[in-house]
């Protein structure tokens, strides 16, 4: 940032050129200007590796630094033993309700008890023959009836368990536990996302202009590790009074010139101040609105020749 001297300083050559007798188009005072990016954990942490230095030319996908991963990581296994955990509970409740031996003992069960049912059947055949002729008696008849159903009901009893045996648990229940399964998942998604910010790349292409944290230091939330200059966010901050502020709108054309510059660099008008940056504790008299000067800012055609904090003249492009 400029310091407010440094800007009075600037509006007080811009007057001053302003007031001069030049018969030539106005030029106005300036200097170059930048957005920084700025580079930090989402987390507070302490700083473990710092692959940049400042000066450094960096591009998309370099590694910048490196912050502690262990809360991070125990989050990752802890979010993965929670997913095994839910899908676990889903596939047994998804599964049969017993397990195939206990199956397998009902199936044994019910080849007995069909076995028997035959037996039962036969003889209630036999019976019913004795007592068509007269030679058996009505009571043995009424036995063999009655085992018969007994044996039939006690077949049918088994083939009901192993049909619950069989079943799974209740759609309600199946599905609170799918419910389980995505919640562990999204869990276990959120926490390797932490664990994957704790090692940050560029994003953008640029110099490094600042470390603010190197090894060893903690890092507070929210708080940069490293400042990136990309060139295309340099700009122009040039002031103008107010009656020269009518030759200025958005999109106007200008050329910037500095120090050592070869030639003009042509940039484009893309902000102007809404409020004067200096207003004098008199009343507005014709003399007095000279005193007002307004910001502009143009964007250059080709940043990459300006460095922040360069003096810098303007005029409009005729």
């Amino acid at each position: 940032m400029i310091r407010p001297i440094r800007i009075m300083a600037i509006i007080a050559a811009a007057l001053a050129l302003a007031g001069c007798g030049n018969s030539g188009p106005p030029r106005f005072q300036g200097y170059a200007e930048s957005d920084l990016i700025f580079v930090g954990p989402d987390e507070a942490g302490r700083v473990t590796a710092l692959h940049v230095d400042e000066g450094n030319q960096v591009k998309p996908g370099e590694p910048l630094f490196e912050v502690d991963t262990e809360l991070q990581r125990a989050d990752v296994d802890s979010g993965k033993a929670s997913l095994a955990q839910a899908k676990a509970q889903l596939d047994n409740l998804t599964a049969a309700t017993q397990r195939p031996e206990e199956i397998a003992v009902l199936k044994a069960s019910e080849r007995r008890a069909l076995a028997a049912l035959d037996l039962s059947r036969i003889e209630l055949a036999r019976q019913s023959d004795l007592t068509a002729k007269k030679v058996g008696s009505q009571a043995a008849l009424d036995t063999a009836q009655h085992n018969f159903d007994q044996n039939q009901a006690a077949l049918e009893e088994i083939r009901r368990q192993i049909d619950v045996g069989n079943l799974a648990a209740r759609a309600q229940q199946i599905a609170a536990a799918e419910q389980a399964v995505s919640v562990a998942q999204a869990y276990l998604a959120a926490a390797q996302t932490r664990l994957e910010r704790r090692r940050l790349a560029a994003k953008v292409e640029g110099s490094v202009e600042t470390v603010y944290f190197r090894p060893g230091e903690l890092v507070p939330a929210g708080r940069p590790v490293v400042s990136i200059l990309p060139p295309g966010l340099i700009k122009v901050r040039f002031f103008v009074p107010e009656p020269d502020l009518p030759r200025f709108k958005l999109g106007t054309r200008v050329n910037v010139t500095c120090d050592g510059c070869t030639k003009p660099i042509p940039a484009t008008v893309s902000f102007i101040a809404a409020s004067a940056e200096y207003t004098p504790p008199v009343i507005y008299s014709l003399d007095e609105r000279a005193k007002l000067v307004f910001m502009l800012e143009a964007r250059p055609d080709e940043p990459q020749s300006l460095r922040p904090g360069q003096p810098v003249t303007v005029d409009v492009v005729p």
